[in-house]
């Protein structure tokens, strides 16, 4: 090392450094031995694992798919919350009696006890869901009513009430008054009723509550 330089007995030691030589756009070469690339991946037991569990899910969940009752039952369970709540804010709002049709295989809302061609209340949507339980359960004149409030009973789902009643079965029904209290059949108070819907395994409890009429689960 050349002192006249550097300077006698001047020693610069510089740090080792990792360096990189490009040698073209896509060539690097890299000086350094401790530099390693990332390995990743998965074993076969892994994969393996992964496989057996999609598939059980997978079948879970056809078989749950290709079940029907389960929504069935929800989805008329809901139909008939929704007719009794809104036949009970359609009485407030027009300060009249407003009548639930619960014969045991449909809900209908009716502005009389009797449910004739005059007495049918429009469901707001327009049309009812035009199922075939409804189809068939929903008729005037001997014909489907496609606008009237009013949906049939699926034939996988089971209506019951908690007690034997006149306002729940063959030609049962109840009404709510201008104040949105409900009523039996035969004009007196209503107690409160328990509506249970079951369709295979599965069941949803639906409640009328008495002096407010509530319905809920």
């Amino acid at each position: 090392m050349d002192g006249g330089e550097y300077g006698t007995g001047d020693c610069h030691h510089q740090p080792h450094q990792h360096q990189l030589q490009v040698t073209g756009p896509a060539d690097v070469v890299v000086s350094s031995p401790s530099f390693r690339p990332l390995q990743a991946g998965f074993t076969i037991v892994e994969l393996v694992t992964v496989i057996i569990v999609m598939g059980i899910l997978g079948a879970v969940a056809v078989g749950r798919f290709h079940d029907n009752t389960t929504f069935d039952n929800r989805a008329y369970a809901d139909q008939a919350k929704t007719i009794i709540r809104y036949a009970q804010k359609l009485a407030i709002a027009q300060n009249r009696n407003i009548f639930v049709q619960s014969n045991g295989n449909s809900f209908a809302v009716c502005s009389g006890a009797a449910c004739g061609g005059s007495e049918v209340i429009a469901t707001p949507a327009g049309t009812n869901s035009g199922s075939s339980a409804t189809k068939t359960y929903c008729q005037q004149a001997g014909g489907y009513a496609a606008l009237w409030m009013c949906e049939g009973r699926p034939s996988t789902v089971t209506v019951s009430s908690n007690t034997s009643r006149p306002e729940f079965g063959s030609g049962g029904y109840f009404f709510f008054d201008a104040m949105g209290r409900p009523y039996n059949r035969d004009g007196t108070d209503m107690a409160s009723m328990v509506l249970t819907f079951a369709s295979g395994g599965n069941s949803l409890r639906l409640t009328i509550e008495a002096e407010t009429g509530y319905a809920h689960y």
